[in-house]
């Protein structure tokens, strides 16, 4: 499901720190995390995404989300922009 988000979404941020950067400045409509990245990474990324009120959504791999992003290698986190 949220990778068809991704895939008609009109405009994404792909990857940690640019999930980050569209978060602060108040352009992410919702976040999609992939479940098997870092918990290191993503924990940041969900609670700045409670802070701002922003949808959180989990797929299973960061492999497909990466692909389905358009980029040849996985990716943790995708913002899709407003």
């Amino acid at each position: 499901m949220s990778y068809e988000k991704v895939k008609q979404a009109e405009s994404i941020s792909v990857g940690i720190k640019q999930t980050i950067k569209a978060l602060e400045q108040g352009k992410a409509a919702e976040v999609i995390v992939a479940k098997d990245a870092d918990p290191r990474y993503t924990t940041k990324i969900v609670s700045l995404s409670q802070e701002k009120a922003v949808e959180v959504s989990y797929v299973d791999s960061m492999k497909k989300l990466g692909k389905t992003s358009g980029i040849e290698v996985g990716a943790a986190t995708v913002a899709i922009l407003k």
